[in-house]
């Protein structure tokens, strides 16, 4: 069996650490604290702690991701080889949650392990159950990839996935989501264990900032959907000039195809520098991406005539395919095009 190092990012904590510590060493867990900055009146929680306990202390308090980071490269470089299991600090995670997932990720020799909590119960936040739901619809519309719990703190790996979990990018709570990205773009699975749902006061404890911290989670997915606005109204304006100026059998065709080109140009520039800050080979994701252009393109021409066909004038037909399509684009280009080795998830 491997040994079970938990990792707890901790700001502004009250006796509920020391007592979730206290349990965890006496199950034989060692635990790294990360100490976020906290006020000084917080030193009596941090040195109330079991004397085994490794604490390490920000100067300043930098943002869940910035701790969970820096506990990791602790874990790294002093403990090497272990299951590595990241928990939240506030009493959401029980004891046997946190060992139970830890045990899932030691099946496996690469794999993120995620304890996924049950929204279904009445005693749910209102923020917590709509804000989950939310997230998790919205990242399986522009991923293909379901992740139920995608907020959850709780999650399990192999000490050996830290050097690339490092890579992607956040120094807050958005540092969670991309996390799951980066999975996803490497081709990490991820498992799921479901746990205990615990919200103690209506979750009044949790330091998560509804607009800063969903921002920074979300900025991503808003801008790939901008760069795609931005390049649907080149695309269509294009069109509806080449339109009106080609005549023929083949003028909408023709319209089509000069107006992808042009703005397939300028996504390709948008999405590989603003959204995926895809910095390795540049002809390698290219020619990924004028592959990816032409078989939309093809299904796009198919299904204006189609459209167009039934009575639907051209420009509606356009506006159709294009929302048809685009979770599509988004799901290739996230895990096909921009996924070279020094691609960056920084926000």
């Amino acid at each position: 069996m491997c040994m079970i190092t938990a990792l707890i990012p901790a700001y502004c904590p009250d006796n509920k650490l020391i007592g979730l510590v206290r349990e965890l060493e006496e199950r034989n867990v060692r635990c790294v604290i990360v100490n976020d900055g906290s006020p000084a009146e917080y030193d009596r929680i941090f040195e109330g702690l079991p004397a085994e306990t490794e604490v390490i202390r920000l100067e300043r308090n930098s943002g869940k991701g910035t701790a969970l980071k820096t506990g990791m490269k602790y874990i790294d470089e002093n403990i090497r080889s272990c299951i590595a299991v990241t928990a939240d600090a506030d009493g959401q995670h029980l004891p046997e949650d946190i060992m139970r997932t830890a045990h899932e990720a030691e099946k496996e020799e690469r794999a993120l392990v995620l304890g996924v909590r049950s929204f279904s119960e009445d005693d749910v936040p209102f923020r917590s159950y709509y804000g989950n739901k939310i997230t998790e619809t919205v990242f399986r519309f522009l991923t293909g990839v379901h992740v139920s719990d995608t907020q959850t703190g709780l999650r399990a790996f192999r000490s050996e996935l830290i050097p690339e979990l490092l890579e992607a990018g956040g120094s807050r709570y958005e540092y969670e989501m991309n996390q799951l990205l980066y999975c996803i773009q490497k081709k990490i699975p991820i498992r799921e264990v479901g746990i205990h749902t615990v919200y103690e006061g209506n979750n009044e404890g949790s330091h998560f900032h509804p607009f800063r911290d969903s921002w920074k989670i979300y900025s991503g997915i808003l801008k790939f959907s901008l760069a795609s606005l931005s390049s649907f109204l080149v695309d269509f304006l294009l069109f509806a000039l080449f339109s009106r100026m080609f005549k023929g059998t083949y003028s909408l065709a023709l319209a089509n195809v000069l107006a992808r080109f042009l703005s397939a140009s300028f996504n390709y520039e948008v999405n590989r520098t603003a959204v995926f800050h895809d910095t390795g080979s540049r002809k390698r994701s290219l020619i990924r991406y004028i592959l990816l252009a032409l078989g939309i393109l093809a299904c796009n021409t198919a299904m204006l005539y189609v459209l167009a066909s039934a009575g639907i004038p051209a420009t509606a037909a356009k506006i159709m395919t294009e929302l048809i399509l685009f979770a599509a684009s988004w799901t290739i280009q996230n895990r096909f095009v921009f996924s070279q080795e020094r691609r960056s998830l920084n926000q």
